[in-house]
């Protein structure tokens, strides 16, 4: 992949055509396995242990970002993913990883994309590092327009990138 995307910088530039072929080596690299969750640490990070394993991986769920266990909200968020999750098989597709060591992938149950859910309920953002949308942006306003989840109040949820930026990070991740 990398002789692709420095051929592609030095030929063709930074087109869209070296996007597209990277992020197809990116998808054809995704390693998907099943496995259980063991806890739930909030409302984007899980502990999932693989069949044969004792020690889980931890898995931040890609393109969402859930409120902080210390933020309000969090609680709500955490609970929503305990009642997914805990204690079910899932399928994982692993995607990479962060800065903190957390396993970045897909999370499903039963063909339940597990980060749709929780856009879909209100329970989390929409969120593409550095970019701040994702594949769920769509969901994300819809939840907003209906008011569901953390969107039911009277005034918009601070979220969770502008919480840490305030705050910091709960002690809990």
């Amino acid at each position: 992949m990398r002789a692709w995307g420095l051929a592609c910088v030095l030929f063709f530039g930074l087109g869209s055509v070296c996007a597209q072929q990277a992020q197809l080596n990116k998808q054809a690299k995704a390693e998907v396995w099943t496995g259980w969750v063991s806890w739930v640490m909030d409302g984007d990070t899980v502990l999932v242990v693989r069949p044969g394993q004792q020690e889980p991986v931890k898995l931040r769920l890609d393109a969402v970002d859930a409120p902080e266990a210390c933020q309000p909200g969090g609680a709500a968020a955490r609970d929503a993913m305990i009642a997914l999750v805990l204690r079910k098989p899932v399928q994982v597709q692993l995607l990479g990883h962060d800065s903190y060591g957390r396993d970045i992938g897909r999370l499903s149950v039963d063909g339940v994309d597990l980060g749709a859910e929780m856009v879909r309920s209100g329970m989390a953002w929409a969120y593409r590092f550095r970019t701040g949308r994702g594949p769920y942006a769509a969901l994300q306003r819809q939840a907003k327009k209906e008011k569901r989840g953390l969107f039911a109040g009277r005034e918009d949820p601070m979220s969770p990138a502008l919480f840490r930026k305030f705050n910091g990070r709960c002690s809990t991740n």
